[in-house]
């Protein structure tokens, strides 16, 4: 299962560059349920996501979904990546720590989405979530607006539209 809060951001950290990163290129193969491919540096994934059989957070304080992600080979990436709907994603996440608890993971989007960043973090459970005090950098949350939603972004030609 994965738990998530994803929020816009102030500003950037200071030294983002001394951040582990990952070059992330992504896209769609259906929305509902997702089924997403990505390639992740050199390693490739396809990720099925889906709130089937999820019971509603009645507080609203994080995504909740079930996910599996399963490895492919460059190949088998290549050969999908030719059958995704509308648009791929291309963004650079850094993984920032916060505290000693949590990962940030901080997207810059690339290309059509060019200067579109926000953050999300990953949570064990709801509780964990509610809990979560977000650093001084982070900005509104925006966890359940469907515009910063990837398999949304992945819908539109520009910033513009968001």
């Amino acid at each position: 299962m994965e738990i998530e809060r994803k929020f816009k951001i102030i500003h950037k950290p200071e030294g983002l560059n001394r951040y582990h990163k990952k070059q992330i290129e992504q896209g769609y193969l259906c929305t509902d349920p997702v089924i997403r491919i990505r390639k992740s540096n050199e390693e490739y994934y396809l990720t099925y996501k889906s709130r089937l059989n999820m019971k509603e957070n009645p507080k609203g304080i994080a995504l909740a979904c079930e996910e599996v992600e399963l490895p492919l080979s460059k190949e088998a990436y290549e050969h999908l990546r030719n059958k995704v709907d509308d648009h791929l994603i291309t963004k650079t996440r850094y993984l920032i720590p916060i505290g000693n608890n949590y990962i940030a993971e901080l997207d810059e989007f690339h290309g059509s989405l060019e200067g579109l960043i926000f953050v999300e973090v990953e949570f064990p459970d709801e509780e964990k979530a509610e809990a979560f005090q977000p650093p001084e950098w982070f900005g509104k949350d925006v966890s359940f607006d469907k515009r910063y939603k990837n398999n949304y972004l992945a819908t539109i030609n520009s910033l513009f539209e968001l």
